[in-house]
């Protein structure tokens, strides 16, 4: 059987080369039958259709990481196709890096103060049909962007990442970070019901036609909790993806433990199964 091999790919070729593309019974890829239009494929069913890849918006906060940006836009994986620079009033060369970077970026500039303004402004600029949020100061790899799209396509509109499933981990966490992560986390799995490994990471991405349900009003670090809290209550399609969590490349987090911890509690009380439906009783009872 080995030893036909060869003869037969020989046959092949020379017959090929013999004939070409303009001998008698010989097609080129142009050519289409006499009853097909001008867009028909010889190898496509009539009601067949394309399967087009939704678009990726990338909305990246940011607020003096000049020193940050390179890393972080050269690791981009090609899938995403649009990239938000929101940029919170940065003083350094933030916005010239950006463009340098990455001339395609769109730049917007923050309205409001905190985190969750930079992301409700970078949402509302968003036109891809998913929406991934990611830090500016190199703490977040895009090379993992991949994974989330994949559990998106696969029919879950929130994705979100996890510093504690297998494959996951951090190389910045703190131990009141830790614990003050694991207190609210089991504060939301008793809550919402649900069983999820991490809270206080805000690597996400959703599809934005779910963005009305999501309901975001918070302001600051606390609106990745809301943003959970919401999905949950909203009854969305959620999965965990493992990520790794990297120290910050330059300069110093605006993060505060302690404070940003205590809003993010009173947002997961604020925001709990009943609880809204519950205060408009209350002051009518009043």
């Amino acid at each position: 059987m080995s030893s036909t091999l060869p003869r037969i790919e020989r046959r092949i070729g020379t017959d090929s080369t013999r004939r070409g593309p303009d001998a008698p019974g010989g097609r080129r890829s142009t050519d289409r039958g006499p009853d097909r239009g001008p867009d028909a494929h010889p190898l496509r069913r009539e009601d067949d259709r394309v399967r087009t890849r939704p678009t990726v918006s990338l909305v990246v906060p940011a607020h003096n990481e000049a020193r940050n940006i390179p890393w972080v836009f050269e690791q981009i994986p090609r899938c995403v196709d649009e990239v938000i620079l929101v940029d919170g009033d940065s003083s350094d060369a933030t916005l010239r890096m950006a463009a340098h970077c990455l001339p395609t970026v769109r730049s917007v500039p923050q309205r409001g103060p905190g985190k969750g303004s930079a992301l409700r402004t970078g949402f509302g600029a968003a036109t891809g049909e998913y929406v991934v949020m990611l830090d500016a100061d190199g703490s977040m790899w895009p090379g993992e962007i991949p994974h989330y799209l994949h559990f998106l396509d696969n029919g879950y509109d929130f994705v979100k990442g996890s510093r504690f499933v297998a494959g996951g981990g951090s190389l910045d966490l703190t131990r009141i970070r830790s614990l003050g992560n694991r207190a609210l986390l089991t504060v939301v799995n008793r809550l919402y019901d649900t069983m999820l490994t991490d809270l206080c990471y805000g690597y996400c991405a959703f599809r934005r036609s779910f963005l009305d349900e999501l309901d975001l009003r918070s302001t600051g670090f606390e609106i990745e909790a809301e943003m959970v809290a919401h999905a949950l209550r909203s009854g969305l399609r959620i999965a965990e993806v493992p990520s790794l969590e990297l120290p910050r490349r330059n300069g110093r987090s605006h993060l505060h433990a302690v404070a940003d911890g205590r809003r993010v509690l009173r947002t997961l009380l604020a925001e709990r199964p009943g609880a809204r439906s519950a205060a408009p009783a209350a002051a009518a009872e009043r």
